[in-house]
């Protein structure tokens, strides 16, 4: 169950979609983070179902930096729903100045965990890194600077004893960008945490050898929750023939404390009926239950969802 208190800019041509509504009058601006990435594909699904169920509706989806700069934008009230990784939130709601959060951001409520993310570490074949520690003195790209991910890998090196000082180079950037500068041999690995099946990384393992590169279980323990062991079944990505243990951290859909009650239960309530949609979306989605959305949450539930989640007896 839950517990009481602890689970950039707009690009352009982002996507908006909107009611027939002569005049709208309830704004859900969905924040998401790379258009690679898997947050991206939910937030337009979750958006389309918001404009199609919701009257006087006007949707919009905000590409993002994702975790951290969703955080901070729904604390300064500039959207209504975004997707965060779980220890994201928990550094938001604790204010942790190192990750990025100047001071607590005490406006954050919990809509629904969602599907796991997993660290996906992909380097060239000729590299020859098969585990985690194996990227000293490699070029890494750690994704883009104060990520939801780029937070996940200074946690994950620093477990292990490592920080970017054993790498040969660290670049920020988003999944899209770290896959190319791998296709052109400038980069040794990327860094993903992701739902599987990221379009980054298929693209990237269908055009070129890659390795999978491991972490082991007990930096779970290490980290303590809300990371957990996990791992990348074979044949998520192509070529990619052995099942690979990595980390698993769940995701976490999270609106302020200015959004209304009823406007967190039509979202939390539009959710879970259009799980189909949203598998379609991304496969990702086919992890998104009702029975594990109110589970873990470092942040307080919203009233509005709560009372969704008390209509079917979870609560």
């Amino acid at each position: 169950m839950f517990k009481t208190f602890g689970l950039g800019a707009v690009v352009a041509g982002s996507l908006a979609l909107s009611a027939p509504a002569a005049s709208a009058t309830e704004f859900v601006n969905v924040l998401t983070g790379g258009t690679s990435g898997v947050y991206y594909p939910l937030g337009v699904a979750l958006a389309d179902i918001y404009a199609k169920n919701i009257p006087d509706s006007r949707t919009q989806v905000q590409s993002t930096k994702a975790s951290v700069e969703n955080l901070n934008l729904l604390q300064q009230g500039r959207g209504e729903l975004g997707f965060a990784l779980g220890d994201s939130v928990k550094d938001a709601y604790e204010g942790n100045a190192e990750v990025g959060f100047n001071q607590p951001l005490d406006k954050l409520r919990a809509i629904a965990a969602i599907y796991p993310n997993f660290i996906q570490i992909a380097a060239s074949a000729d590299a020859g890194a098969i585990t985690a520690t194996d990227l000293a003195g490699k070029s890494v790209s750690v994704g883009a600077a104060k990520s939801g991910t780029e937070v996940n890998a200074r946690k994950i090196l620093g477990a292990l004893g490592m920080s970017y000082d054993d790498l040969g180079k660290v670049e920020y950037l988003p999944f899209a960008e770290s896959v190319e500068l791998m296709k052109n041999r400038q980069l040794d690995a990327t860094l993903q945490s992701s739902g599987l099946g990221s379009a980054a990384l298929k693209d990237l393992s269908s055009t070129q050898d890659v390795t999978y590169v491991s972490i082991p279980a007990e930096v779970a323990g290490t980290l303590g929750a809300p990371y957990a062991a996990g791992v990348i079944p074979a044949g998520t990505y192509p070529g990619q023939d052995s099942d690979i243990p990595t980390l698993a951290i769940t995701n976490i859909l999270v609106t302020s404390a200015d959004v209304s009650d009823e406007l967190a239960y039509q979202m939390t309530k539009l959710l879970f009926e259009n799980l189909e949609q949203m598998k379609a979306a991304h496969a990702a989605a086919e992890a998104i239950n009702l029975e594990d959305a109110v589970k873990n949450s470092p942040i307080p539930l919203h009233p509005g969802a709560e009372r969704y989640y008390k209509e079917q007896g979870l609560l």
